[in-house]
């Protein structure tokens, strides 16, 4: 057995023993080898080509007619694109200051152009689409959308009026690019 001295004998002139490479190889090692298979793990988590395909559409809105409600596709969801009239705008606006709002937002916070309403389709109670978009839908008597599943009701602006849904529809993130183009994400 080494006694303290013989062991003091043992170290090189920084301190360490030779015995301590035995030790710090190893974790050395498995050290490397785990940063280099978590690069590919961290890697699988990012979007697939087909998703960042279409993570960013433009949409040409110069065909819309004032009243008339088209449906785009953005990430898998349903995109409401509607050319509002003068009539859906004056509605709309005067449901701003209804305390019956369940989820209170005025419709100028939700445009960024008065004719233009643009909204993710897709209802926040449990993800089922609304009707109101094609002709001949129910739209409720708010003017709006209905959800059949559970019957929630969203007035013109995409404001929930009725319903258990929880929050009004999701305005997505837009910009226009000219007055009749836009792009979506």
């Amino acid at each position: 057995m080494e006694t303290f001295a013989e062991k003091k004998t043992n170290l090189d002139p920084a301190g360490i023993r030779r015995r301590d490479f035995i030790h710090i190889a190893p974790v050395s090692f498995a050290a490397v080898g785990l940063a280099a298979s978590a690069i590919p793990l961290v890697d699988s988590m990012n979007p697939s080509a087909d998703v960042l395909a279409v993570a960013v559409i433009e949409v040409d809105l110069s065909s819309i007619e004032p009243g008339q409600r088209i449906t785009v596709s953005w990430r898998n969801q349903p995109i409401f694109i509607v050319r509002r009239t003068a009539n859906d705008i004056t509605r709309a606006r005067a449901d701003d200051a209804n305390p019956a709002l369940i989820d209170p937002a005025s419709d100028s916070s939700r445009v960024l152009q008065t004719e233009w309403l643009i909204m993710i389709g897709v209802c926040t109670h449990l993800g089922c689409i609304p009707l109101g978009q094609k002709e001949g839908d129910m739209q409720g008597k708010y003017g709006g959308w209905f959800c059949p599943c559970h019957g929630s009701l969203y007035d013109a602006s995409g404001r929930v009026r009725r319903g258990p849904a929880p929050r009004n529809l999701d305005i997505p993130p837009y910009v226009f690019l000219s007055g009749t183009q836009i792009r979506i994400g």
